[in-house]
């Protein structure tokens, strides 16, 4: 069995990674191009890029895949693509759209009931809920109690394929995004290994999506990172989850903003301005909201290090009474 591999972030690397250790071979890697990264905003290669450079593996780093958009340098990708003769793509958090020109280019495992399977996704969702860019932070923002990953055979949808394989996890309490991109990363890594070899002896059977439960995982935006504290307490401990690491849950103390990594909700003692401060102590910045409280346990400020609640009031204090706000500040005469 021969393939190419299309990923990006830390859950494509651990995928790969599995590839590997299963002695499966990879003819190609695509992933996206070299991007900022680091206090010094240096050009840095994707953790697939490493790994697969490591390997000795061939990458490309097409800006898009698309004839129309990128000319010359998108077909040669799609040259490239046909030259590594693979049987089957897998995809795991690429980044890229991927046209119905690249899916067709792979020869096919054995047919497992929707055709030969050309293109495998590894999605961290049960489908058919939470196709799209963002379904770990979406689970998590909504309150999901599981997740899990879908293996499933690509189309010209947006993640609406048949499924192949499927596993489910519980999220947890304290569960963050990066948690539980973690934990998926690790199903996701034995899934797509399993049903490449199930593939390939004929054993895959796939189901397709139903109509019902679809819902749609928009990409996270920063300017979502600003809390509204008239929203409820639990929405707004859980949005401090979902968006840890990117983009950060946010609010400003005056003219400082400010970063929450870890909050939860509890009962308000008494209904106040949302945004209003009602303790300040080493157990938590407590915030009034819509419905509830946020008591915020560890949070950051511009040019510091994330800080336990008690370290941070030491360096910053923030008096009873006093509000933050969940809008950046305006220019004056704005």
């Amino acid at each position: 069995m021969r393939i190419v591999f299309a990923g990006t972030p830390p859950f494509a690397a651990a995928a790969l990674a599995a590839i590997f250790e299963a002695g499966i071979d990879v003819a190609l890697v695509l992933t996206q191009p070299d991007r900022p990264a680091g206090r010094g905003m240096k050009l840095a290669p994707s953790p697939v890029k490493q790994l697969a450079q490591a390997r000795g593996i061939d990458v490309a780093t097409p800006e898009t895949l698309s004839l129309k958009k990128g000319g010359d340098a998108a077909a040669a990708v799609h040259q490239r693509l046909r030259a590594a003769a693979a049987d089957a793509l897998v995809v795991a958090a690429y980044g890229l759209i991927l046209p119905q020109a690249v899916l067709d280019i792979p020869r096919g495992l054995p047919d497992a009931g929707c055709g030969p399977l050309k293109a495998l996704n590894i999605h961290a969702s049960l489908l058919p809920r939470w196709r799209g860019a963002a379904p770990v932070a979406r689970a998590i923002e909504a309150g999901d109690r599981a997740t899990g990953i879908t293996i499933m055979q690509m189309d010209a949808g947006l993640d609406t394929g048949p499924m192949l394989l499927a596993e489910a996890t519980p999220i947890l309490p304290d569960d963050s995004t990066g948690t539980l991109s973690e934990r998926l990363a690790a199903i996701g890594a034995r899934l797509i290994v399993q049903a490449l070899r199930d593939a390939v002896a004929g054993r895959l059977r796939a189901t397709p999506q139903p109509a019902e439960g679809a819902t749609y995982a928009h990409k996270l935006d920063k300017r979502e990172a600003w809390l509204d504290f008239a929203q409820p307490a639990p929405l707004l401990a859980r949005r401090v989850r979902a968006f840890d690491p990117f983009p950060v849950a946010c609010a400003r103390y005056g003219d400082t903003v400010l970063k929450f990594w870890r909050a939860h909700a509890e009962d308000a003692p008494a209904r106040q301005p949302p945004g209003t401060v009602l303790a300040a102590d080493g157990s938590g910045l407590r915030l009034a909201c819509g419905d509830g409280m946020l008591v915020v346990t560890e949070l950051q400020r511009p040019g510091s290090r994330r800080m336990s609640a008690a370290e941070f009031l030491a360096g910053l204090p923030i008096a009873v009474g006093e509000r933050l706000h969940g809008a950046p500040l305006q220019p004056s005469g704005a």
